[in-house]
C-alpha cells in the first residue's frame, strides 16, 4: 500500500493508473476510521481496479467553537485498518498543502446547504464543497463512496458534482450501527459512558417513527413531535435540529409522501451527533 502527501504526486498517481486503462475508487474520510468507513472501502474494491482512502481532518468545515481540536487522530491505527481492507493508496496531505499562504477560492452550493446541518452550522458546507472538489481534482476518481448516515452532505455533494461537470459517479452507502444501533461515528470515543448509553435515544427514536410510519402515520408534525419528546425525556441530549424532509429536497414536508428523509442532529454532553432514516412511502 502506498502513501501519498503531496497533491501533486497523487494527481500524477491516478493519472498513471488511469493511462493502464485502470477504474479509480475513491474513499475521502477524516480519519479515525470505523466500520462504516471500512464498508465504504469494501464497496469501493469491489467496484474498482484501484481505490484511494484520503485521511484529512478538514478546518475549513469546522466552525467557531466546535470540535477541531479535539476531533480523533491515529493515523498508525487508519493505516493498519485501510491496509487490512486492501485498499491501494492512503492520501494524506497537511493542511499546508491543501490550503497554502494567500489561499482565497472556495466552493458554494446554494439552498440545499442552508437547510438541516447548514442552518446551524453556517458556513460548514462551503468547507465541505471546498475540500470534495480539491480531492476529487487531485484523486481523479472515477467512483467516490459517502456514507448516508450524512445524507445532506450526499445531495450537497451529488449537486455540486452535477453543476460543476465533475466527471465521477457519487456511490451513497447505507449506515452502518453498532449493535444496539447507534450510528457508527468518529466522534462515538468522545462520549462518556453514560453519553454513550444516552445517546441511544437518537436511533430509538427513529425507529420508533418508523414504527408510526408502518401503521399508516403520515403527520410530519405528528412524527416530528413523537420524536421531539423522546429525545427531550433524555436530561443529557440537547435538540439542534429533528425534520421531516423530502429526500430528494430536502424541503420540509407536510405530510409523508415519496421519499422521505428524517433527519436530527442532537448534542450528547459536549459531542453532535446525526443520524436518520430514509424511506419510501
Amino acid at each position: 500500500m502506498n502513501i501519498i502527501e503531496n497533491p501533486k504526486q497523487m494527481q500524477q498517481y491516478s493519472l498513471g493508473m488511469k493511462l493502464q486503462g485502470k477504474s479509480v475508487g475513491f474513499v475521502p474520510t477524516m480519519g479515525f476510521l470505523h466500520q462504516g468507513h471500512l464498508s465504504l472501502m469494501e464497496q469501493a474494491k469491489k467496484e474498482n481496479d484501484v481505490v484511494v482512502v484520503s485521511i484529512f481532518v478538514n478546518p475549513t468545515q469546522f466552525g467557531e467553537g466546535e470540535d477541531f481540536d479535539i476531533y480523533p487522530r491515529d493515523f498508525q491505527r487508519d493505516r493498519n485498518l485501510v491496509e487490512g481492507v486492501g485498499a491501494d493508496v492512503i492520501f494524506y496531505p497537511q493542511v499546508k498543502d491543501m490550503y497554502p499562504d494567500n489561499y482565497k477560492t472556495y466552493v458554494d452550493v446554494n439552498e440545499i446547504t442552508d437547510k438541516l446541518c447548514g442552518a446551524s452550522r453556517p458556513g460548514h458546507f462551503r468547507g465541505v464543497t471546498t475540500i470534495v472538489s480539491k480531492l476529487f481534482n487531485m484523486v481523479l476518481p472515477d467512483k467516490a463512496y459517502f456514507g448516508l448516515k450524512d445524507a445532506q452532505q450526499v445531495a450537497v455533494i451529488k449537486q455540486m458534482v452535477k453543476d460543476l461537470n465533475f466527471p465521477v459517479e457519487i456511490i451513497p452507502c447505507p449506515i452502518v450501527r453498532e449493535e444496539d444501533g447507534l450510528a457508527m461515528s468518529s466522534r462515538n470515543v468522545n462520549l462518556k459512558d453514560n453519553e454513550r448509553k444516552a445517546a441511544l435515544v437518537l436511533s430509538r427514536s427513529l425507529f420508533d417513527a418508523q414504527g408510526s410510519i408502518g401503521r399508516g402515520e403520515r403527520e410530519a408534525s405528528k412524527i416530528r413531535t413523537t420524536i421531539t419528546e423522546k429525545i427531550t425525556s433524555e436530561p443529557l441530549a440537547k435538540i439542534d435540529y429533528v425534520k421531516v424532509v423530502s429526500g430528494d429536497t430536502l424541503e420540509d414536508l407536510d405530510r409523508l409522501s415519496g421519499n422521505v428523509l428524517i433527519a436530527l442532529a442532537v448534542k450528547i454532553g459536549k459531542v453532535r451527533l446525526i443520524d436518520n432514516i430514509m424511506l419510501e412511502v
